[in-house]
């Protein structure tokens, strides 16, 4: 999409100013220096404010107060639809626009529909983002369900940034972990046949591992039991994992989150990518070997101390598959590549990082993110949960309780990196108190007023044929300001990684919207001005249902 309204009013009034300087003899063109317009956070200061006199000072030789006045004399204000222009405090100058600048916002976004708010910054930039990447070992729970959230909504902005989005899952199908799962499933294969059999002591006692056994007393019998130990640990480990995957694509799936890769630990061994991230990391002279174990130098990389890689009973540590899997990554290509980890990974950061500079790629490539943990209140009390007795509140049982749309709303509405605490109750009552009802409400209540409109047989008119000076109230030009402000906030998003700015975004403009739906009537006496108000709540509409898309949420017409 080409700039957008107030993109090029930015642009109108930074000339002008530039224009202004050099009439006013205070700098040469190729001298001006930067300066910033930005929107005053106070109201009363004007739409827009300035500290270019007092970047002017050393070149100008003159008091800030002086060049604001000479730039001022020197502003041509019609070309830029600047209404009045003031000094303010030490020499600031802030503007009061020609609010018609605004009208044009109404058409771009009725006109560009879903993708209003869509930038091409991104360039079609390649990004791979992987998250969630859960153990296949039991059911998703809290932590993994905001990484999803937080994950599929930072890809959509990305994709509607410009972007060329890979999203991708890392199966941890080897380890320990899995070895666990299949003693476990074993373990209650046999008590399901009536023998008796220990549970390991890491093994995992939730209820789905039970059901598991059961099926495979239905469907095999006791033959497993006659399988040879090392095929039969084989079928109990593959059993377990498609099992326990097919459910984790199950639920994200209800969840809205769908992945391009689902890449697989083992894959890593079996195709020879771990041995050979090995010798690659071998041939860079950075590996030692002391007291029986194999080191790798990340110290020098910037680290807090060197990693083992083959500890000394010839098993490789976490860290060297992560190498191997990292290395593989950076192989495929992508200019940009994104980890959103648990808060338990946080200090796991510099010693990936460490490596793939041992390697020789570039760590700035490399972002992570951290997703921080989640506390679940319900009745004003923390509710507690335990992974390993399999009375854990899982992301299914959490999606049955208050539904998709609360859980993705919530979860992204503050940045990753801070704790949160979710409140049940409030995410499935119905009061402006909830956030999520509460911007939903918006959207559904101008769907409201479009019915009624049809019903007294008002069709909106083309955009470009619209008389937009009915528009005057200020909370009119404040929902103009605030559907205009969307392409940028994309940016901002994109660039920060940061999907919960949309979220602040989509509750300012409903909120102002609900102020102007108790203010004014929309369907009034004149019918231009019934056109321009209807045209003006349907780029609002566009502007709520197209943020909600991004974040994962739905926008409903009725509620």
């Amino acid at each position: 999409m080409n700039a957008n309204v107030l993109d090029k009013m930015y642009e109108q009034v930074k000339s002008a100013i530039a224009d202004a300087a050099v009439a006013a003899g205070l700098a040469a063109r190729e001298e001006l220096p930067a300066f910033v317009l930005e929107v005053p956070k106070d109201k009363s200061h004007g739409d827009l404010a300035t500290n270019a006199a007092m970047q002017l000072t050393k070149l100008a030789k003159r008091n800030p107060r002086q060049i604001a006045e000479a730039i001022i004399a020197n502003l041509d204000t019609k070309q830029a639809s600047i209404q009045a222009a003031e000094i303010a405090g030490p020499g600031f100058i802030n503007f009061r626009m020609d609010k018609s600048y605004l009208y044009p916002v109404v058409g771009e976004a009725l006109q560009a529909g879903e993708d209003y708010g869509r930038i091409v910054e991104g360039n079609n930039k390649r990004v791979q983002v992987e998250f969630v990447s859960a153990n296949p070992t039991g059911s998703l729970h809290l932590g993994h369900a905001r990484g999803a959230a937080v994950g599929d909504a930072l890809c959509n902005v990305l994709d509607f940034a410009g972007y060329d989005v890979t999203r991708e899952y890392y199966i941890n199908d080897a380890g320990k972990q899995v070895e666990n799962l299949a003693v476990s499933i074993e373990a209650r294969y046999r008590q399901a046949l009536g023998q008796s059999a220990d549970m390991p002591e890491d093994g995992y006692y939730g209820e789905d591992i039970i059901g598991f056994a059961k099926l495979l007393v239905e469907q095999e019998g006791d033959r497993l039991l006659e399988l040879p130990d090392q095929e039969r640990f084989t079928f109990f480990r593959q059993f377990g994992l498609e099992r326990e995957l097919d459910k984790i694509k199950r639920d994200l799936g209800r969840f809205r989150v769908g992945f391009d890769v689902w890449y697989s630990e083992t894959a890593l061994y079996e195709s020879g990518q771990v041995e050979q991230g090995l010798e690659a990391l071998k041939a860079t002279g950075h590996v030692y070997e002391e007291e029986g174990a194999t080191w790798l130098s990340t110290m020098p990389f910037g680290d807090d101390k060197n990693r083992v890689l083959v500890k000394n009973d010839g098993s490789y540590t976490y860290l060297t598959p992560d190498i191997a899997y990292h290395r593989d990554k950076f192989s495929r290509g992508f200019d940009q590549m994104i980890n959103i980890w648990g808060a338990d990974h946080h200090g796991y950061i510099p010693r990936v990082k460490a490596a793939m500079a041992a390697l020789g790629n570039d760590p700035n490539k490399l972002t992570v993110l951290i997703a921080q943990m989640v506390s679940l209140f319900q009745n004003g009390e923390k509710m507690k949960m335990s992974k390993r007795t399999g009375k854990a509140v899982t992301m299914e049982d959490l999606m049955d309780e208050v539904g998709v749309d609360a859980i993705r709303y919530f979860f992204s509405m503050r940045s990753m990196d801070s704790h949160l605490d979710f409140d049940m109750d409030l995410a499935i009552s119905t009061s402006n108190e909830n956030p999520v009802f509460y911007v939903q409400y918006a959207h559904a209540r101008i769907c409201s007023i479009f019915r009624q409109a049809e019903e007294q047989g008002i069709v909106l008119k083309s955009p470009d044929t619209i008389d937009y000076s009915k528009l005057a109230a200020e909370a009119e030009f404040d929902l103009l300001r605030k559907i205009g402000e969307l392409p940028q906030e994309v940016s901002e998003a994109a660039a920060q990684y940061a999907p919960h700015r949309l979220i602040r975004y989509v509750y300012e403009l409903a909120s102002q919207f609900h102020s102007y739906y108790r203010a004014e009537r929309v369907i009034t006496e004149d019918a231009e001005q019934t056109q321009a108000r209807l045209a003006l709540l349907g780029a609002v509409r566009i502007s709520i249902a197209n943020v909600l898309r991004l974040v994962g949420v739905s926008a409903p017409e009725r509620m």
